[in-house]
C-alpha cells in the first residue's frame, strides 16, 4: 500500500521529488534538515503515529511546515486530527479518486502562499523561496545563484530566468546580472548595495528601465 501511494503521488506530481518512509522515526529524522512543502501521513503507523508526527511538526517546530495530507482506513479518526489542522483527509478506501484533486488543491494553496523557485543543482532538485533570492550572475552556459541560504550553481540562461521571474519583481541591471527588487538597499548612478552588502554594477543599456523599475519599489 505505501509502494502505491508513493507511485500515485509521483504521478501526480511529475516534477517533484517524492520520498517514501516506512517508519514515522525515520521520517522526522529526515525532516530536520529536508523539509517538505507536502506530507501525507499514515495514521496507523508501527512506531509513531500520524498523529504524533503531526504534533511534533506545530508552529514553532520548525522554520517552514508542510501542508499535511492524512490517510488512513479509520474514518472515525478524521476528529482527532483536526487539532493538527490538515489540509486534507485522504481514505484509503477511495484514495484513487481523492488523491489527485488533494494534491492539486496543494499546489495551488503552495503557489498563493509565496512563490517558489525550482532547479537541478549537482544533480538534486532544488526548491527555494523567491523572496530568499538575491541576485543571479551568468556563467557561461550555467547561472551562479546567491541566496540568503546559501549559493548554488546550476545550467540555464540569465534570459529564461528573466523571462520566467520578471513578473515576481527580479529585474536585469546587467547583462550578467539578475537582481531582486526587494533584495536592493542602495542605488547609485552605476551600482546597486544589496541587503546583504553585496555591490553590483549596473550597465548603460539597463540602466534607464531598471532605476525607473527599483526606484518605483524603493518608494513604495
Amino acid at each position: 500500500m505505501l509502494a502505491d501511494i508513493g507511485k500515485k503521488v509521483a504521478e501526480c506530481l511529475p516534477d517533484s521529488e517524492v520520498r517514501v518512509f516506512c517508519a514515522g522515526r525515520e521520517l522526522l529524522r529526515c525532516l530536520e534538515t529536508e523539509p517538505c512543502d507536502i506530507l501525507l501521513l499514515d495514521i496507523d503507523m508501527p512506531d509513531i503515529t500520524g498523529l504524533e508526527i503531526a504534533g511534533s511538526l506545530a508552529p514553532g517546530a520548525g522554520t517552514r511546515r508542510p501542508l499535511l495530507l492524512f490517510v488512513t482506513s479509520h474514518d472515525e479518526l478524521v476528529y482527532d486530527s483536526f487539532q493538527y489542522h490538515p489540509f486534507a483527509f485522504l481514505r484509503k478506501s477511495r484514495l484513487d479518486q481523492e488523491i489527485g484533486a488533494a494534491l492539486t488543491d496543494c499546489i495551488q494553496e503552495l503557489q498563493n502562499r509565496e512563490k517558489h523557485f525550482y532547479f537541478r543543482a549537482e544533480g538534486k532538485r532544488v526548491c527555494l523561496v523567491q523572496s530568499d533570492i538575491l541576485y543571479f550572475e551568468a556563467d557561461g552556459n550555467y547561472l551562479k545563484l546567491f541566496a540568503k541560504t546559501g549559493r548554488y550553481r546550476f545550467r540555464s540562461t540569465i534570459a529564461a530566468v528573466e523571462n520566467a521571474l520578471t513578473a515576481w519583481g527580479f529585474i536585469r541591471i546587467h547583462k550578467g546580472f539578475l537582481v531582486n527588487q526587494a533584495a536592493v538597499r542602495l542605488l547609485g548612478a552605476e551600482r546597486a548595495e544589496l541587503s546583504d552588502g553585496t555591490v553590483l554594477p549596473i550597465g548603460q543599456n539597463y540602466a534607464k528601465t531598471a532605476k525607473e523599475q527599483l526606484l518605483r519599489y524603493m518608494r513604495t
